[in-house]
């Protein structure tokens, strides 16, 4: 491969790469995320774009252990997880149609999303 052909390459794979909208979704409760995940891919086809995912992400689990009592009992103890579930959806090549109709999205309350252009 040449210089000139490994340059344009480049070019064209930061082009593609420009013309991406990655959204990022968080919940704690899985059923509301595939909801939501759902209404944003319907959402997107409706406009004709190209969707890759959802591609789901490993489940982060936080584990806490709380003692429950303060003194006599010291070794018993209550534990608690929160699971986020994640998902991570790519639009290609997004139209100004896409993005407003995604920003008006109405979607349930404990849901995170993150949007990066």
């Amino acid at each position: 491969m040449t210089k000139e052909e490994n340059v344009k390459s480049k070019k064209e794979k930061e082009e593609a790469i420009q013309s991406r909208i990655r959204i990022k979704v968080k919940a704690y409760d899985n059923k509301v995320i595939d909801q939501s995940v759902r209404k944003i891919v319907d959402t997107a086809q409706r406009t004709g774009v190209k969707i890759v995912g959802p591609v789901p992400l490993p489940t982060a689990i936080k584990k806490v252990t709380v003692n429950k009592s303060t003194f006599v009992h010291e070794d018993s103890r209550d534990q608690y997880e929160i699971r986020t579930h994640k998902r991570l959806i790519d639009i290609l090549e997004p139209s100004d149609k896409t993005i407003e109709d995604l920003t008006n999205l109405d979607l349930p309350a404990g849901v995170g999303i993150e949007i990066k252009m």
